[in-house]
Formats: C-alpha cells, sequence, structure tokens
C-alpha cells in the first residue's frame, strides 16, 4: 500500500504513512489495510487492541487501463471506516449513502446520468485492457450468467457460498429454457492458475464458456439477463439497462433496482440507478492521478482511462521501426503502448526487412520520397513519428526526452501536400459539447501557467514598447521537413522578414529565432542584410510572454502561431501550417482538402486532446494531455536552467556533428 502513487492524494486527512511496527507507527491516529481480506487481519486486531480506527482500503470501481497484477497503479481506491463495500452482513459508508441519497442534490443525479453516459459511450469498466467486439452475429436470445473465482472476499461479503454459483446456474437455465446460457469464467480458471466454480459448465447442453479476456460491455451488448453472485459486471449491467439477477447480496442490491435472490433487512429503501451510482462512484470512492500524484475527480479519470484505452487499442499489434537514433529508440516503444510490439530494422529502404504483418513506422523527416510507394506495393501500412505539440521542458537537440509525440497513418500534420490524421480528424471529427468543455479548460490552463512546446525559460524580461502596432515574426529550422512540405514560396527566415516588413512598413517587428537555431544545431540564422528588417531580437524572451504581448504573429508556419491562437492573436500565416485554412488564422495561401470552418476549441480539441500520444516519463505508461500539462508544471518548478550536462552535450554536438 505504501508504494501505491495515489495513496496521500486519496487519504489527505493523513500526513504520515509509516509502516504497522515501526516506532513513527506509535503515535498512529488510525490503521489502514486492504478491505477485509485475510491480509488485513494484523492491521485490524492492531486498531481493536489499541482503539484506533481501522480504514479499509480497496481499489476504486473506476480502477486503471491495465490489471494490478501487472503493475498498473490505481486511479481511485475506496477508504471505508465502517465496512467495506462488499460485505454485506455489516454497514458500509456506501450504504449509508445510498440510505441517505434522498438528499442528494439534483446536480449531483444530473453528473451521475452524465457520468453513466459517459462510460456507457467509452465503454469502460474497472479495468480497460481487453478487446472489445462483437460475439454473435445472430439474434437468438442469450443470457450471461458471471461465475468467480474460488475463495473471493466478495462471496462471503455477499452472504454466498460457492454453492450459490451452481445453483444460480441452475436457475438460469430453468428460467431461460430457449436462451443460450454464456458462462463467462476468469481467464485464470481456463489456464488452470486458479480455481472457478463453473468451469466444467462448457459440457452442459446449452451452455457455452466465455474464458477470454474481453471488453464487459461486448457481453452485455449480446444478452438481455445477467445473472450474478456479487461481481461489479452486475451494476455495469444495469448501467446498460439489462435486466440483472443477484445470487447473492452486492452492494447494487436489495434497493428495488435488481431481481434479488437473498434478501438484506437493512436495504428495504427504493434507489434510482443514478442514486446509487452517485453514492459509489461519486461520494465513496476518491479519485487521483498516479503520474502526477495529485488528487482529480470522476470526470477526469473517465477521460483519462478513456484515452489511454482508444490509444492502447489503436496502436496494438506488431511494429517494425526505422530510422531513428539510439536515444529515439530508448523511448519510441513505451508510446506505441503496451498491446504493441516493436522490432527495429536494419534496413532504411522499407519494407526491406519486414514481415507480413508489421507496421512500419518511420521518423517523418528520415522518409524517402519512393517509401510510401514501396510500403503500398508491398502491402505494408507505412506509418510516421513527429514530435507532439506540448513535448518537454527543454530541446529535442539537448537529449530532452519528449512527452508526447504524434503517430499518423495518413501523413504527418506539418507536410500540407498530403492529408494527415489531424487534417481528417479536423475536417470530419465531431466535437461533442463534453470535448469541447474539455477542450476550453485545456486551452485555458495552458494560457494561464504559460506552456508551450519546449518550456525554455526566457533570461530577459520585456515590456511592450509604446507606440507603434507591434508585430512578432518567429524564425525557424531552414533545414527542416517542415520548411520542405509545409511552405509555398517563401522557405527562409530572411525571405520572411522581408515579406513581412514590406507588408508593414510602419510596425514594430520583433524577431525570435528558433531555439535550435540558438544553440547552434541547426541551420537558420541571418544574414546582416536581413537583420536591418526587424527592429528588435528577442532570442531571450520566453515565447508565452510575448505572445501574450504583440499584437500579431506573422510566420511561415511555426507553432508559435498555434500558441499564438489560444491566447488570442492575430496570426497571418506565409505557409500551410496545421492550424491555417480553418477560418482562425489570415492566410497567404490556401489548402483546398481543408473544407471546415472550426472554432478554437474545435482545433485545440483535435490537436491537443485526440491527435497525440503523450507519456509519464516516470512509469512510461500512456497517459493524456491534460496529466502532461501538470507533468509540464511540475517539471518547470523543478528545473529553472539546462543542467550542466546539457551544455557539454551541445560543445560535442556542435563540434563533431555540426548543423543541420
Amino acid at each position: 500500500m505504501q508504494a501505491l502513487p495515489i495513496l496521500r492524494a486519496c487519504l489527505p486527512e493523513f500526513e504520515h504513512f509509516p509502516l504497522l511496527g515501526s516506532w513513527a507507527a506509535r503515535r498512529a491516529g488510525g490503521i489502514a489495510g486492504w478491505g477485509l481480506k485475510p491480509s488485513s487481519r494484523k492491521a485490524r486486531d492492531h486498531a481493536d487492541a489499541h482503539g484506533l480506527p481501522y480504514l479499509a482500503v480497496e481499489d476504486g470501481f473506476l480502477r486503471s487501463w491495465g490489471l494490478g497484477v501487472e503493475g498498473h497503479p490505481p486511479h481511485s481506491l475506496i477508504v471505508d471506516s465502517v465496512g467495506i463495500y462488499y460485505d454485506a452482513s455489516r454497514r458500509s459508508e456506501l450504504e449509508q449513502l445510498i440510505q441517505a441519497a434522498d438528499d442528494f442534490p439534483a446536480e449531483e443525479l444530473e453528473r451521475a446520468r452524465r457520468g453513466m453516459q459517459r462510460l456507457r459511450e467509452l465503454r469502460l469498466s474497472k479495468y480497460n485492457h481487453a478487446p472489445d467486439r462483437t460475439l454473435f452475429a445472430d439474434q437468438r436470445p442469450r443470457v450471461l450468467v458471471v461465475d468467480q473465482t474460488a475463495g473471493d472476499a466478495s462471496i462471503e461479503g455477499a452472504l454466498a457460498t460457492a454453492e450459490d454459483f451452481q445453483c444460480m446456474l441452475d436457475r438460469a437455465r430453468s428460467e431461460h429454457p430457449e436462451a443460450e446460457i454464456l458462462v463467462k469464467v476468469h481467464p485464470d480458471v481456463i489456464a488452470g492458475k486458479k480455481a472457478g466454480h463453473l468451469g466444467d459448465a462448457g459440457e452442459i447442453p446449452g451452455c457455452r464458456l466465455i474464458g477470454e479476456t474481453l471488453n464487459p460491455w461486448a457481453l452485455l451488448d449480446a444478452v438481455d439477463t445477467v445473472h450474478v453472485v456479487s461481481s461489479q459486471l452486475g451494476f455495469e449491467a444495469l448501467m446498460a439497462g439489462k435486466r440483472v439477477v443477484c445470487h447473492g447480496v452486492p452492494f447494487y442490491a436489495g434497493w428495488g433496482l435488481t431481481d434479488d435472490r437473498k434478501a438484506c433487512p437493512r436495504r428495504q429503501l427504493p434507489r434510482s440507478l443514478e442514486q446509487v451510482f452517485a453514492a459509489a462512484y461519486l461520494r465513496y470512492t476518491r479519485y487521483a492521478n498516479p503520474y502526477t500524484g495529485l488528487a482529480s475527480n470522476f470526470e477526469d479519470v473517465i477521460e483519462l482511462i478513456g484515452d489511454q484505452t482508444r490509444q492502447h487499442h489503436r496502436l496494438a499489434g506488431r511494429w517494425a521501426v526505422y530510422g531513428l537514433s539510439s536515444w529515439k529508440r530508448g523511448f519510441v516503444g513505451d508510446f506505441l503502448g503496451e498491446l504493441s510490439r516493436v522490432r527495429h530494422l536494419r534496413h532504411h529502404q522499407p519494407p526491406q526487412g519486414a514481415e507480413a504483418d508489421e507496421r512500419i513506422l518511420c521518423w517523418a523527416s528520415r522518409l524517402d520520397e519512393n517509401a510510401a510507394t514501396r510500403c503500398r506495393q508491398s502491402g505494408h501500412a507505412l506509418w510516421r513519428m513527429e514530435d507532439g505539440f506540448l513535448r518537454s521542458i527543454g530541446l529535442g537537440v539537448d537529449l530532452a526526452r519528449p512527452l508526447s509525440l504524434v503517430v499518423d497513418s495518413l501523413g504527418i500534420h506539418y507536410d500540407a501536400k498530403r492529408e494527415s490524421e489531424l487534417e481528417r480528424l479536423l475536417n470530419e471529427a465531431d466535437f461533442p459539447p463534453a470535448l469541447m468543455a474539455r477542450a476550453a479548460r485545456l486551452r485555458e490552463r495552458l494560457v494561464a501557467l504559460r506552456l508551450s512546446k519546449y518550456n525554455l525559460p526566457g533570461a530577459r524580461p520585456l515590456e511592450r514598447p509604446p507606440g507603434k502596432r507591434l508585430l512578432l515574426v518567429t524564425g525557424q529550422v531552414e533545414s527542416d521537413a517542415s520548411i520542405a512540405h509545409g511552405t509555398v514560396d517563401i522557405r527562409t527566415n530572411g525571405d520572411l522578414l522581408t515579406a513581412v516588413r514590406e507588408a508593414n512598413p510602419h510596425a514594430r517587428i520583433l524577431y525570435k529565432p528558433h531555439p535550435d537555431v540558438l544553440t547552434g544545431a541547426r541551420v537558420g540564422a541571418l544574414d546582416t542584410a536581413h537583420e536591418a528588417l526587424y527592429d528588435q531580437s528577442v532570442s531571450d524572451v520566453d515565447i508565452t510572454g510575448l505572445l501574450d504581448m504583440v499584437d500579431e504573429v506573422h510566420t511561415m508556419g511555426s507553432l508559435a502561431g498555434f500558441e499564438g491562437l489560444l491566447r488570442g492573436c492575430r496570426i497571418v500565416t506565409y505557409g500551410l501550417p496545421f492550424y491555417a485554412g480553418w477560418g482562425l488564422t489570415e492566410d497567404r495561401h490556401q489548402c483546398p482538402r481543408r473544407r471546415r470552418t472550426l472554432e478554437l476549441d474545435e482545433l485545440v480539441a483535435a490537436t491537443l486532446i485526440l491527435y497525440p500520444l503523450y507519456v509519464d516519463p516516470v512509469s512510461r505508461g500512456l497517459c493524456n494531455a491534460e496529466t502532461v500539462v501538470t507533468l509540464l508544471e511540475q517539471q518547470r518548478a523543478r528545473h529553472q536552467r539546462p543542467a550542466w550536462w546539457t551544455y557539454l552535450y551541445r560543445g560535442y554536438r556542435n563540434t563533431f556533428i555540426g548543423r543541420h
């Protein structure tokens, strides 16, 4: 329990967490243990002997993407000082909350309705790693019977015994003679690792064992009635609108929502599904982000696990990766998720060396012109990878590890010559109100925290000069692939400054060179003639401070243009960056493929929430945009300037590698 990254956030009423038996534990104000399981016996006995409250801690009902036994940290915990939700032999805090549900305000019940709807939309459960697919093509009536592993504490807690499982199966068969009985057993039972109760049910006529790992919603789609003893799947079946028969007394039984075959005399009050959900998921469960260590809420955890699930299943499968430096090879697998299998190719002419079922992935700027043709002819899917838009504290050329990347099956966001997944999202995606609200909160937070792609600290503050209209011109790396594939006629920083000055002869122009150019690693420095075109260099001023100050941003296609949009700047583009052509910028060139007028938060939702991949650098697990914003905030507070080894590496790179 001490190793749980969310323990402190979920127990804010306590300051210290010493181990039972340690010297510091002598001053404890309470004893916490894992539920009412045998492993917590010592803790409960100690609490009784010393007159201390015992806190039963358990995983929440919406726990994580992957399994705890495989090392995935929980996103929620239950903390109960009265009993525990799965033990119907005594009261619990959850039971008390449900009994008091008449006092829940209308807005909380509406929140519960929205929460259940979001769980249905994202098809989330306690664990969410299992594949989701349609099980049957026909409409034959089917009934689900849910087995559990032998010895599960929730069985005895639900006032049931092992014999109740066979009784449940017999009743399901007799009450549904026309239906096929699907018996869901734990995969570990099929594998012989654990014992269940209904492992032989497949030999019974009319019964079918389901032992594979499946998304619970796939099972619920196939049936009309669900029989359980104490499984949480029964409550999810209620959310799915199914009839639920309880052969034990789980937390959701006894409130008029289920067909109960055992009674709990304490539960006599009818309760709505919204009331039980609000009590269990909104009040009883405590939420925290395991990657930031900070307290969270139900809605944010839904979106985090939903994003993890979406990306894991999108990227599942085998990958053949090439064209990456040894440094990038160290982290690319993290961004492809735990359902992927990554192999690095020696060949740099794909698809040489790739197997038939492998998708080919390359850093976008390392692709040769004929790679797509060769892959298409061989039947291989070609994907491109590039840095994300909220990348890191520090530069990629300084080997600062990224927190975000993009992986694109169509093109890449900076290549205006072809469609990318981002462009398709912007053209075709639906942006429901919940996603728009999320994008607005993310945008406002980025602006308030003054975060950008690299988050380099500006050494010099700058006050806005009085008088003239103030323009910011952002330089770029002239050898970068975004210049080769995202510009039309202006391709150098000098030409950009010339065009801006000609169009704005009386404005005051601030020029900010690209940070990679400043370090000496990349091409793009101005000559003396072009330096005379701007009024002031702001190379050492923070980009977010400049964006807050200027009236306009003029750019070929720098990400600073997108960051300026977030802050309400007028943006003039001289190339075709991903954010141009949607009615939000003043564009010198048009892209006929971009057919839609967008709101700013629709652009934010696609660009920062739906398109990129995000990874927590400690756990190396997929996370989401909001999590990375907090991680960047935390990292920036710890690192105010580059470490000494960064300067040492810059000297080595500039001497022996040179600019590119």
